[in-house]
């Protein structure tokens, strides 16, 4: 069950977190992985430590002409796994616009940007997946998050939007909604807002998640593994939250 063999994909963000997790374990299971990342060494480490099913692809996929590249120089694509994404902590009125032009372009047009590419690749296939990195801030409320949940919800709505365009053509699309996910990024957050405090702010946050604790990112990673391989082809147009209880369970 769940093998890949054969299968072409790219991961987008895959240098590190959960992106890297995905680009592992797709490759595990037999598919060959593009490791895409803005960032060269990261790429590079990750797609040696994978081995000869990973090949680096140094793009930032918020630039049109960079993932145009990109997509060109592929032969054949059977997956694509929008997972770059960038954060961002504030309300309405604190957020600048050169973050929210930040978050747009990276989480919203960098996810256009690889769908506009792709599509026809995986029409010429014959057919394919797309899984797109959403997140529970686009479904429920976070204090906070004014534009990073703007972007999540364009996510949630573009999934639904291909999926229903390319029912015809084959391609299943859906994404997935992570609560908190212990990453590299939350403790370089931790250290640069709670130095000295680190520990007890992950406990706090790890909390909020009425499960008790953060995800892994290679759980985040099994389940998009299941939603690419062959036994989900009856699923698309859905979101999946992943979240220890988060959406329904914190009352």
């Amino acid at each position: 069950m769940f093998s890949l063999e054969g299968k072409k994909a790219v991961v987008t963000g895959a240098g590190s977190g959960i992106g890297k997790a995905v680009a592992v374990l797709l490759a595990k299971q037999g598919a060959t992985v593009y490791v895409a990342d803005i960032n060269e060494e990261q790429a590079n480490a990750t797609a040696k430590e994978i081995g000869a099913n990973a090949k680096a692809a140094i793009a930032d996929v918020a630039d049109q002409q960079q993932t145009n590249t990109l997509f060109a120089g592929l032969e054949k694509l059977d997956i694509l796994i929008n997972s770059a994404g960038v954060s961002h902590i504030g309300t309405a009125e604190s957020t600048e616009e050169a973050d929210m032009d930040r978050l747009y372009r990276v989480n919203i047009k960098g996810v256009y940007n690889c769908l506009h590419a792709a599509i026809p690749l995986l029409r010429k296939n014959g057919g394919g997946t797309i899984i797109n990195m959403c997140s529970i801030a686009a479904t429920v409320g976070i204090p906070d998050r004014f534009a990073y949940s703007m972007t999540k919800g364009a996510v949630y709505s573009m999934t639904l939007s291909v999926a229903k365009d390319y029912l015809k053509d084959k391609i299943r699309c859906n994404c997935i909604s992570p609560a908190r996910v212990h990453t590299p990024f939350v403790d370089g957050f931790l250290k640069k807002n709670y130095p000295g405090k680190e520990q007890e702010m992950f406990e706090k946050l790890s909390k909020t998640q009425p499960i008790g604790r953060m995800a892994k990112p290679e759980e985040i990673a099994a389940l998009i593994l299941y939603l690419c391989s062959d036994e989900a082809s009856f699923i698309t147009g859905t979101d999946y939250p992943i979240d220890g209880g988060f959406i329904k369970l914190n009352n």
